[in-house]
């Protein structure tokens, strides 16, 4: 039996398993090496979030999960969330959340959770979701998440669908517009390259992101800035959090990413959303009321700018609890989808050059926070 059960909720427009395909495998793998070599079995469970749903649900549906299988014993139970999944892990802890209408949750095992570990969470928000919210940028979101699956799935997608899309995002890089029809059209193009029964999965997960798209809303800084205000830490719980930041382009050697079509627009994909990101709001800067640059001076040799991002989350709006580990790498990489053999695969190009080394550093710095949770230590103040 299990003497620790690790929980790991995923973020927006992830998922458990789809298409035959586990999204978070590299993470499970790397957590049970880890407690193994500590000389410990550890339980990993990914909860089948909905995935574009409200916060309050998501939230709702891992408590149901924890509760029907961490079992009765006192073993410790660690909850880790990547991007979003970071939000719901917080809501979920929050002294006196409401996650079911008219009624708690039941969250009697919360006494034995000693950690949560938010991994690019945007826990003041992102301004991507402002653009994601709107009719063009929906639609844009559809086709990003089956681009998503399809290059997971195949390692990348066809060549005559690649070079479409290709000169769909040279004309949106001309014309700050989109093609919507063309979008459209390399949607279902790509769902036709995968056999019958993958593409009803596929078509099935993406239905849900049009049917409710509840936490895109939420996501805008403007929300952000209402959660933070009333969703508290859970005393003597740690928390702790891990960041990332890509460089900007002119960082980039673009020679490296142009020797396939697939990561030419792989590269130009992640700019454009790189850039709509980095358009922080004066009045919501997605950061610690103190800026958030003591703990990015303790982990790295530069001072990043205030609109820097991993090209979907701000930087400084990944903070939270105790950071463990903060470096460069986009909002995939950490999950471990960068370039690295026939293990892992790279579908956004960002130029960070994140590999196996910077992986299993922050994977450590992980377990050695969940393991110090374990001992009793508190999380510092935020």
């Amino acid at each position: 039996m299990a003497d620790v059960h690790v929980y790991l909720s995923p973020g927006l427009f992830g998922f458990a398993r789809l298409a035959g395909f586990d999204y978070l495998q590299h993470l499970q793998k790397a957590l049970a090496e880890r407690f193994e070599a500590l000389g410990r079995e550890a339980e990993i469970r990914v909860v089948d979030v909905h995935p574009s749903a409200s916060i309050r649900r998501r939230a709702a549906r891992l408590a149901r999960l924890v509760s029907d299988t961490a079992g009765s014993g006192g073993g410790p139970i660690h909850l880790l969330g990547h991007s979003t999944g970071g939000l719901d892990l917080r809501l979920l802890a929050s002294p006196g959340a409401w996650l079911v209408e008219g009624a708690l949750s039941p969250l009697g095992w919360l006494g034995r959770v000693r950690s949560i570990t938010t991994m690019n969470t945007p826990h003041r928000g992102t301004p991507l979701a402002g653009f994601f919210a709107t009719p063009n940028g929906q639609r844009l979101l559809y086709a990003i998440s089956a681009i998503t699956v399809t290059a997971l799935r195949l390692g990348a997608p066809p060549l005559a669908v690649t070079s479409v899309l290709m000169a769909v995002m040279a004309r949106t890089q001309r014309r700050a517009g989109l093609e919507i029809e063309l979008v459209e059209r390399i949607t279902d193009a790509l769902l036709r390259v995968l056999d019958d029964q993958t593409a009803i999965e596929v078509r099935s997960w993406l239905r849900k992101i049009r049917d409710d798209r509840g936490a895109i809303v939420q996501l805008m800084p403007e929300s952000m800035d209402l959660f933070q205000a009333t969703v508290l830490d859970r005393p003597g719980l740690r928390y702790q959090s891990v960041a990332s930041y890509a460089p900007t382009s002119r960082a980039i050697d673009w020679a490296r990413h142009l020797r396939t079509p697939w990561t030419a627009l792989s590269a130009g994909l992640f700019q454009l959303i790189h850039r709509t990101t980095a358009g922080l709001d004066p009045h919501y800067p997605c950061a610690p009321a103190d800026g958030g640059n003591a703990p990015l001076r303790d982990f790295l040799k530069e001072l990043p700018p205030a609109n820097a991002n991993d090209g979907i989350v701000p930087l400084r709006s990944q903070l939270w609890g105790t950071p463990v580990w903060v470096g460069k790498a986009d909002h995939l990489d950490v999950v471990g989808y960068f370039r690295g053999g026939r293990e892992h695969s790279d579908w956004l190009s960002c130029g960070a050059r994140f590999d196996r080394k910077g992986f299993g550093a922050m994977m450590d710095a992980i377990v050695a926070g969940m393991v110090a949770g374990e001992a009793g230590r508190t999380a510092e103040g935020t």
